[in-house]
């Protein structure tokens, strides 16, 4: 195979932080109920939720910087080896840092 792809990375610390959670869990709670009809309701009484997906959900995580290199299709199998190694190249990786996660991979144009 001939050609280039471009892979998108970030790294991985121990600290990160990830959540995903249901739209109705979210608004079950009573903090963050007041909070939306404070903001987008002041002044009116008796306001409800309603929603027409309850399996909508709100991911929460840590926000990360991107990082990117090229590689030749050839080596598809090995982008996570890849990544890393561009990751110790570049010097990226901190204490607590515990590997790298691929986030995008795209095709690059001949």
């Amino acid at each position: 195979m001939d050609g280039e792809i471009m892979v998108t990375y970030k790294i991985l610390s121990k600290t990160d932080f990830n959540l995903d959670i249901t739209l109705e869990k979210l608004l079950e709670n009573e903090k963050v109920a007041k909070i939306i009809k404070s903001e987008f309701a002041k002044g009116i009484r008796n306001i409800g939720f309603s929603y027409k997906n309850s399996d909508c959900k709100i991911k929460i995580e840590t926000q990360k910087e991107l990082h990117q290199f090229e590689a030749r299709k050839d080596d598809f199998a090995d982008l996570l080896s890849l990544a890393e190694e561009d990751a110790t190249t570049k010097k990226l990786y901190k204490k607590e840092s515990v590997g790298v996660e691929l986030v995008d991979i795209e095709i690059l144009p001949n």
